[in-house]
């Protein structure tokens, strides 16, 4: 009997161990519990004969659950655990440890000191546990100088749990990002999935972990811009570049929608590059919904971040043994490890790789148009007052000529984008269609007396003489004379 009660505690306790890693440390006690206590229950004793088996399992050591060291249990406690569980219909439930029904109550804080304590943390969460003691303790000699002061554990105890966790404090205290705090502190955060391919772009931009040499021989830190596909996981592009300025960022959105086509919504954060009028004009033109984080929560763009994490983890560790490394090359091997790395490495959140989960759909991305249209879209649009004098419009410092056809219009409306002043076109604002391009007033020409002739705003309307008398006047004589006053004589 005793033989085989051993060979099937051994094999409970085996199978235990097996799934230590998958159960709670409650649970791993119960196991254990049952392991020992088990074969007690299949082969009940006879009347007095208890004490005498329980010798057995007292002298074994058992491994203990939590620290994995050998551990022994005395007779009363194996005595205990087998009528725990001979009485109950679930044994292994029975065995588990029961919380005190003092848990979550602190003992050593009275009611007056949790009212001090819950405020004071409202208005100071940056402040560290101890901090938060001393000041209860010096806010507790005033109020209730007879009750024992409570000690730094009990304090600490009882905020964790509550969930008084110490928070940073924000760089600027503004009214924004008092209103995400308290957004953060009073509604849960979830991830989430969008249903389709293309339905919701990621954008922005991260900052490099090590210098790049340019063709000046400068040093410079790069930053790296980032658009990927929210349900897929796809990079839509990354790409390399000095600066985050507003140029930078549509020049990276305009090569992502060219290799992907048009999605139809992208996510960025508030960012002057992200909130600049010909990025979100542009946008508005190509029919893409421009979504934005909520202020000071960067916690929306979860997905971007965890993409940084991996070329950090993965692209910037292979080439940390690279001395000279230069912009060119490192984008080269950022493609290279992206096209052949990561679009087929499998994503442990969608459970395949991105690139299959992009092709597998379902997708409602739109074609992406030319690339001349592309370009034109990134671009603002402004209202001029024209000059009568000599028909000229003033953009960014520079005066514009409009063309001699368009002379009449007191309003002109213009697109361009603040960094090409070359590309600067006249547009009707009605038809939302391009007139024509304009260029700079040429004063040199003009300082050299050259004069273009006028081109007729109606070609069929030219300059006569006049001649006759005029019809209104021609009128009044009529009814002047049917009235038979006499005419004045000279």
């Amino acid at each position: 009997m005793r033989a085989v009660n051993g060979r099937l505690a051994a094999a409970i306790q085996e199978l235990m161990l097996s799934s230590n890693d998958r159960l709670t440390l409650a649970d791993r006690w119960a196991r254990l519990r049952f392991s020992i206590v088990g074969p007690l229950l299949a082969a009940p004793p006879k009347t007095g004969g208890l004490l005498a088996l329980l010798k057995t399992p007292a002298e074994k050591s058992w491994v203990h659950p939590a620290s994995g060291e050998p551990v022994r249990f005395g007779i009363s406690t194996l005595e205990r655990w087998f009528y725990a569980a001979k009485k109950a219909d679930d044994p292994v439930r029975a065995l588990r440890e029961r919380s005190r029904r003092t848990a979550g109550k602190s003992k050593s804080l009275s009611a007056r000191a949790v009212e001090i304590l819950t405020a004071q943390y409202r208005e100071y969460p940056n402040w560290t546990a101890q901090l938060h003691t001393d000041n209860l303790r010096a806010a507790l000699r005033e109020v209730e100088p007879a009750v024992p002061l409570p000690s730094y554990l009990s304090v600490r105890r009882f905020m964790k749990s509550r969930g008084m966790l110490r928070r940073s404090r924000p760089q600027r205290d503004t009214e924004g990002t008092r209103a995400a705090r308290e957004r953060l502190e009073t509604l849960e955060v979830r991830s989430y999935e969008v249903e389709y391919v293309n339905a919701l772009w990621h954008a922005d931009f991260h900052k490099g972990s090590r210098k790049v040499v340019l063709k000046s021989g400068e040093l410079a830190t790069p930053l790296l811009f980032g658009a990927i596909d929210d349900r897929s996981r796809l990079v839509c592009h990354l790409q390399w570049y000095t600066n985050e300025q507003t140029q930078t960022f549509v020049h990276g959105v305009n090569q992502a929608v060219q290799r992907r086509g048009l999605p139809r919504a992208l996510m960025t954060d508030n960012g002057a590059e992200m909130t600049a009028g010909e990025f979100t004009e542009g946008l508005a033109r190509l029919g893409i919904l421009h979504k934005t984080t909520l202020a000071y929560s960067p916690y929306q763009n979860g997905k971007q971040e965890n993409l940084w994490a991996r070329v950090e983890g993965r692209l910037m560790a292979m080439l940390r043994g690279e001395e000279r490394l230069t912009l060119e090359l490192l984008n080269r091997a950022t493609q290279a490890w992206v096209e052949h790395e990561y679009h087929r490495a499998v994503h442990s959140e969608i459970g395949t790789t991105p690139l299959k989960s992009y092709l597998a759909g379902p997708n409602v991305g739109r074609e992406c148009p030319a690339s001349e249209l592309v370009r034109s879209a990134f671009r603002i649009q402004v209202s001029r007052k024209q000059s009568r004098s000599d028909g000229t419009v003033p953009i960014e410092g520079q005066r514009f000529e409009i063309p001699h056809r368009y002379r009449h219009v007191e309003t002109v409306y213009l697109r361009y984008a603040r960094w090409d002043l070359s590309r600067v076109v006249l547009v009707d604002p009605r038809a939302d269609t391009i007139l024509c391009p304009i260029f700079p007033l040429d004063r040199t020409a003009i300082a050299n007396a050259h004069r273009r002739a006028l081109e007729d705003i109606d070609q069929e309307a030219k300059a006569q003489v006049a001649s006759g008398m005029a019809p209104l006047m021609r009128q009044l004589l009529a009814d002047f004379a049917a009235t038979g006053l006499p005419p004045s004589l000279a």
